[in-house]
């Protein structure tokens, strides 16, 4: 019976074809599954024969591994020359997504706190 190696929500595309890439060198049948129109089913990675599945679990771990590993220092890097997002530059960049973003939050804290005001009055 299929087993599911990967989830593919939330998975970028360079992931899941690193992922794709690894199994089939490594002569791993799996299949893939899409999330559907609406994106409620699961997509994923399946691998077909039970007997690869402890291969699969740790080809995944060793690449997940050294990808986590990869992301921090490239992550690290753009910190260091400045080049990584802040709050600060999404502000200076897109000041009007920002506002809408804070009005929003007000909003929500202010219907929030509407049935407490109620009460208290």
């Amino acid at each position: 019976m299929a087993k599911l190696l990967l989830n593919l929500r939330h998975v970028l595309d360079d992931e899941a074809d690193d992922v794709r890439a690894f199994l089939d060198a490594s002569d791993i049948a799996y299949y893939e599954t899409s999330p559907g129109f609406w994106n409620i089913s699961l997509g994923g990675i399946w691998i077909r024969d039970d007997d690869d599945l402890a291969e699969a679990k740790r080809l995944m771990a060793e690449y997940q591994a050294q990808r986590s590993a990869r992301v921090r220092a490239e992550n690290e890097a753009a910190r260091k020359d400045g080049t990584a997002g802040s709050f600060w530059a999404v502000l200076r960049d897109e000041p009007v997504r920002v506002l809408v973003a804070v009005l929003g939050i007000l909003f929500a804290l202010a219907l929030v706190a509407l049935p407490a005001f109620l009460i208290w009055r």
